[in-house]
């Protein structure tokens, strides 16, 4: 049984400034910082240091290489990606000592996938086998129904969260892993916690659907199946991987055959670990510190 994440890789230009620029306006930053991102990439790094053996697909330019080395140090398999003559999808980053930040989006390779590659890629895996999904690439319904017909157990995390996951084959994953809004979205309703979940458990009965609430914890539904997990205070220092920490964590445990009590637990102490540092694929702890 083998993983793959089929995901955006982004490298992020950070520059702190004393406010964020106004329209005409030309300011002094201070020095740049260069760091690893997009939730393809942090959510492989998440499941390889929960202990996983993990793929990563997708496409980066000729610049993405000390990236590509950062995910195999954490234990990530990267043959699989495809570059292309052309930056890697990249963002550049204001951010105040307020921590305010104003930032540009650059998708690069991440939206530049071709068919051709994602069945070629998709050929290197077989039934049973897991693939890990999200929404900052292109063609993923196309992924979902070559995984499907392979016996692929697809699990996704439609985030960022854009209208059109409505009409994804959504019926055919293994997981699903929203938000609120998104989990209100998907479910075309407003109500509780617990009346989107049911909603959501009785459109997609076959699915393993987890509901996640920021400081409010998260809700685990299937079938009649329930389960509630509080988060684990901790020091907020930077939740910027805490999302795809706690996904991370949870899928690994899944796949091991850990109970899905165990599983989320798991997953919220890793993200409780993750908050409290500074960073993205850094900040994301290895499976010996989850005690």
């Amino acid at each position: 049984m083998k993983i793959l994440t089929y995901g955006s890789l982004n490298i992020d230009h950070v520059y702190p400034v004393p406010h964020i620029v106004l329209p005409g306006e030309t300011i002094h930053g201070g020095d740049p910082v260069d760091h690893a991102g997009g939730k393809g990439a942090n959510q492989s790094v998440a499941i390889a240091k929960a202990g996983a053996d993990i793929w990563m697909a997708g496409k980066v330019g000729e610049d993405a290489d000390w990236v590509l080395k950062l995910l195999n140090a954490a234990g990530v398999h990267t043959e699989f990606m495809h570059t292309y003559d052309g930056p890697t999808g990249h963002t550049i980053i204001q951010v105040t000592p307020q921590g305010q930040n104003s930032i540009i989006l650059f998708n690069g390779g991440n939206t530049k996938n071709t068919k051709e590659e994602i069945v070629e890629v998709l050929s290197h895996f077989s039934e049973g086998d897991f693939l890990v999904l999200q929404n900052e690439i292109n063609d993923t319904p196309f992924i979902i129904e070559e995984a499907h017909k392979r016996g692929m157990k697809i699990c996704l995390n439609p985030a960022p969260f854009t209208d059109n996951v409505k009409e994804w084959p959504l019926e055919k994953l293994e997981l699903l892993i929203v938000n609120e809004l998104e989990g209100e979205s998907l479910a075309g309703i407003s109500g509780t916690y617990d009346e989107i979940l049911n909603e959501l458990t009785r459109l997609y009965p076959d699915v393993h659907i987890l509901l996640t609430l920021g400081k409010e914890g998260a809700k685990y539904g299937k079938n009649l199946k329930r389960h509630f997990q509080a988060i684990i205070d901790s020091p907020v220092v930077d939740t910027t991987a805490a999302g795809d920490t706690f996904f991370g964590y949870f899928l690994a445990g899944f796949i091991e055959g850990k109970s899905i009590e165990d599983s989320m637990y798991q997953a919220t102490l890793a993200s409780s670990i993750t908050v409290s540092r500074p960073g993205a694929m850094d900040s994301i702890p290895i499976a010996a510190e989850i005690v």
